[in-house]
């Protein structure tokens, strides 16, 4: 008997209509108080400017003067003076700033979190005084000491940036990486100081400032691509003075000159080009911060005066709407909710789990699997899409379980061919073995080798297919192996080995149990290194321990990516891939997903100085067997 069909839905489509506006009541409560707190916060930007955001400023301005001073000396053992001058100024600077910050009221959770962690920087600049006061650090250990302190000081700019108006926020933020910018352009001249004072460019000054010159190149460029007209034309006439541009030609020439080479005859000018960059720069910045500022209050403004017609209006028709709605909501929204619970736990839970369990089991489902919806309603259309969803559900579940049944079939299909192809070369890696043994001519040696090399490829590749279907290759070590011969052994699975540079790793082995699936893991990011940056360039595989075990980076010196992709790309490492057909464009990617997935292994993808990609893999300290001892099979 089919069921009692209850009233129809074009009635309660009208009472529909009115339902959403008891919620309406609690948006426009809540948009009203965000929009008017927004406004309000605006007006309170003023206060936070001058009891945080200015004096710490100047605290960062003496800062990071304190820092030059304090490397001159350093460097050269001269201007004491100068040095103690500078700290009181610096003490000053800082006791108006705490004073100041004290008074402060009203600091947002994400706001208070990172004054005490700049107050908790400022209190160890006395350690950090005494360093360089008993000569027992290196000039650029200081200017660490000092950016840290620095650096937090803009985290702290970061927590106060919380502009609602999207425009001004933009323009605010780019304005902080320009400070940040700035303060790059202080670090390098503490560097080129002691660059001076050496007498040449050693390898960790110029890897610190070749760090440096990209680090502000990068935030200048990002900054004034989201500043308006404005604010950016200050800046654009300093990008095309003579003052910056002989600045860039002192940086480029720093960051290629040697400690062979020593120094040019100019060298002499670089404390000056710097001087006259740094104050054009502090000009500008100042300029930017002003104009930023006065932009606040007319924003409020105009956001309050919007709330106030928006939120009046909408209160009278929310209080209307809310009489002729209440008397007809409780029966429906209840025939909808229990509809919606229903429906979500069918596609949330039951079919979820039953795609997960499809995956590893083809077995047909069982009935509590498949087991129909269950909702109390009396609108025929309701009852109407209850009997949909349980159709749709049988479709589903017959289609997931098609598609398990042939992707158990695919990989299958692909393990019996890549099992088989795996002994053919394994035979025939023996067989090349023996003839390049019985052979003298060079020439003919010269090409079994290729040959051999080829079938190497190929092994690899047959034993990808194996790791897709998840299952493991056939080959295997019982005793742990150096990392230096697992490395060697990936990079000769790659095509254009010769292209690949190992620098010599730490003397640590790999367990025989993951040999295998460490070196193809390799060889695969190895092989895309190779392919996507030019033929003559090299790229280099390096390794060092960590505290969690080993990391190996792989860089080359391509194209790169764009930001959208890599962050893809490093999503898809990040998790168990599925494998897909239609992307089989990306197959070293899966094989490298599905090995990290199996050992616990980190991949990332990460742009290169050099312009291209480093592919940085992280080996737990699980994976490792301490000291290394001949590989055996």
């Amino acid at each position: 008997m089919p069921p009692t069909r209850g009233r129809p839905i074009a009635l309660k489509i009208l009472i529909l209509l009115l339902v959403p506006l008891l919620s309406l009541v609690g948006l426009w409560a809540f948009a009203a108080g965000l929009t008017g707190g927004d406004g309000v916060r605006l007006l309170a930007i003023n206060d936070l400017a001058g009891n945080l955001a200015i004096p710490s400023e100047q605290v960062n301005i003496h800062l990071q003067n304190e820092r030059l001073v304090s490397t001159q000396f350093l460097a050269t053992g001269k201007g004491a003076g100068k040095v103690a001058q500078q700290r009181k100024s610096t003490d000053q600077a800082m006791a108006t700033f705490r004073r100041l910050a004290r008074v402060q009221q009203d600091l947002t959770p994400a706001m208070t979190t990172q004054l005490n962690a700049l107050n908790t920087k400022l209190g160890g600049l006395p350690d950090l005084r005494r360093a360089v006061d008993g000569g027992t650090a290196a000039p650029l250990d200081i200017v660490e000491g000092y950016s840290q302190i620095v650096d937090a000081s803009f985290r702290m700019y970061d927590a106060m940036v919380l502009v609602p108006d999207m425009s001004l926020y933009k323009q605010a933020r780019a304005i902080t990486m320009l400070g940040e910018a700035k303060d790059m352009l202080s670090r390098e001249q503490a560097v080129i100081a002691v660059v001076l004072a050496k007498g040449k460019v050693e390898p960790r000054e110029r890897g610190a400032f070749t760090a440096m010159v990209a680090t502000r190149r990068l935030l200048y460029s990002q900054a004034l691509s989201h500043l308006d007209d404005e604010l950016r034309g200050p800046y654009e006439r300093l990008s095309a003075s003579p003052v910056y541009r002989e600045f860039v030609r002192t940086e480029d020439t720093i960051r290629t000159r040697t400690a062979a080479i020593g120094l040019p005859p100019t060298a002499a000018t670089w404390p000056v080009d710097a001087q006259n960059l740094w104050q054009a720069v502090e000009d500008n910045q100042s300029a930017a911060v002003r104009g930023i500022t006065a932009r606040v209050t007319p924003t409020a403004i105009g956001m309050l005066v919007k709330l106030g017609v928006a939120g009046g209006v909408g209160l009278i028709a929310v209080i209307a709407s809310i009489v002729l709605s209440l008397r007809f909501r409780r029966r429906l929204v209840s025939e909808l909710a229990g509809l919606r619970d229903a429906a979500t736990e069918l596609a949330e839970v039951r079919l979820a789990e039953l795609v997960r369990r499809l995956r590893k089991n083809v077995d047909p489902p069982k009935p509590e699997e498949v087991a129909p919806l269950k909702v109390r309603t009396s609108t025929s259309e309701v009852s109407d899409i209850v009997q949909a969803f349980n159709e749709v559900q049988s479709t589903a579940v017959e289609a997931a379980l098609g598609q398990a049944k042939l992707r158990y079939g695919v990989s299958q299909v692909f393990v019996n061919l890549a099992r088989r192809n795996q002994s053919l070369l394994h035979r025939q890696l023996l067989q090349l073995d023996s003839m390049e043994r019985a052979t003298e001519e060079p020439e003919t040696l010269a090409d079994l080798f290729k040959l051999d090399h080829l079938t190497t490829r190929m092994r690899r590749h047959a034993e990808s297919l194996i790791i897709l279907s998840d299952q493991a290759p056939g080959r295997g070590w019982r005793n742990p192996v150096p990392v230096h011969d697992v490395l060697r052994a990936a990079v000769a699975e790659v095509e254009e080995y010769e292209r690949v540079e190992v620098l010599q790793p730490p003397p640590v082995s790999l367990l025989g149990s993951v040999v295998t699936d460490v070196a193809h893991l390799v060889a695969e990011l190895v092989e895309n290194a190779t392919l996507f940056s030019p033929p003559q360039t090299k790229v280099d595989v390096r390794s060092s321990s960590t505290a969690h075990g080993l990391m190996i980076e792989i860089e080359d010196r391509g194209l790169g990516l764009p930001r959208v992709e890599l962050d893809e790309l490093n999503e898809r490492l990040s998790t168990v891939p599925e494998f897909d057909l239609a992307q089989s464009d990306r197959l070293g990617l899966f094989v490298v997903g599905r090995l990290a997935s199996r050992h616990g292994i980190k991949v990332t993808l990460a742009p290169s100085p050099y312009g291209g990609l480093t592919a940085m893999v992280a080996l737990p300290s699980s994976l490792l067997a301490g000291q290394p001892v001949l590989s055996g099979r």
